[in-house]
């Protein structure tokens, strides 16, 4: 299917950028910013947003929803567009592209075809688009083939099939991956700090394990910026690995690594406005000083 307009809600930074490769192909994005911050009015204006007063206004214009947000509002976003739908019958396909576990999208599927619209679930995958990969947008569902529409419009979109669920259990895994390896590097760094071993650690990770150490020096002092939105995610990957019959414990930890990260001084910034001259050294030192206080030994 061709679209002409698409809705996308909560345009944060993967959402303002999806939304703005979609306006630079030619189509026309909508959005609702009803009680969003400045700073969301002004990402969104700036990718060529138009917003639009309400919800019931959004479904009338929009031939397919597209909802990219932190997980953790996610399940409640899906709830109040699934009642705007009831309210004013105006039922176009919602395709959720969150980072949730395959048990809060079948949660999430119920209420929207509830209100009688077609559900998508899937999970991105890859940095916004305007870098060198294309985003990549798994999908499934038995809908999802209208997901082809967008296809080549900043991102590249591939197909898991018509089982809900599908879709985010590969940007589960990835993402279980990826962010929870940068959790366990920064906290195992951090105990060295904290147990006095960092210099030998250090230079012995640079010399046997050279390509896990240039990753730790690029990734991990950038990791302030995003764990405010990597804590929601831990949680839904662990729930994703138990329903694996995997433990949950491996994310449960991350995600208790990255409320220590949010913490720090550091998460005030962005991705887009990390201080580049700050070291992993530097940053480590940091991280170790906002550790929760170990009761001493009886």
């Amino acid at each position: 299917m061709a679209f002409k307009t698409v809705a996308l809600l909560m345009p944060g930074e993967m959402g303002a950028a999806v939304g703005k490769a979609f306006s630079h192909s030619g189509l026309d994005v909508v959005t609702c910013l009803a009680g969003r911050s400045a700073a969301t009015l002004s990402r969104a204006a700036a990718a060529g947003f138009r917003d639009l007063p309400d919800l019931e206004a959004l479904l009338g214009e929009a031939e397919i929803v597209l909802s990219i947000m932190p997980p953790e509002h996610a399940p409640a976003t899906a709830r109040k567009v699934a009642g705007a739908m009831e309210s004013s019958g105006l039922t176009p396909p919602y395709a959720d592209m969150n980072a949730v576990a395959p048990q809060t999208a079948r949660h999430m599927q119920a209420l929207i075809e509830g209100a009688g619209a077609p559900y998508i679930d899937g999970g991105i995958v890859g940095n916004p688009p305007g870098k060198s990969n294309p985003t990549r947008f798994f999908v499934s569902g038995a809908e999802a083939g209208l997901m082809d529409g967008l296809d080549g419009r900043g991102i590249e979109v591939r197909q898991c099939g018509p089982e809900i669920g599908r879709g985010v259990a590969v940007k589960m895994c990835y993402a279980a991956i990826t962010k929870g390896t940068s959790a366990l590097h920064t906290a195992v760094l951090i105990a060295a700090q904290s147990l006095g071993v960092a210099d030998e650690l250090h230079q012995e990770l640079a010399i046997s394990q050279p390509q896990f150490y240039k990753r730790m020096e690029a990734v991990v002092p950038k990791l302030p910026a995003v764990s405010a939105r990597y804590i929601g995610e831990m949680k839904e990957i662990a729930k994703t690995m138990e329903s694996a019959g995997l433990t949950a414990n491996f994310h449960v930890a991350a995600g208790e690594l990255y409320r220590v990260l949010e913490k720090t001084p550091f998460a005030a910034e962005r991705r887009d406005t990390v201080d580049p001259d700050r070291t992993l050294r530097q940053s480590l030192e940091v991280f170790a000083r906002h550790l929760p206080k170990v009761p001493a030994a009886q």
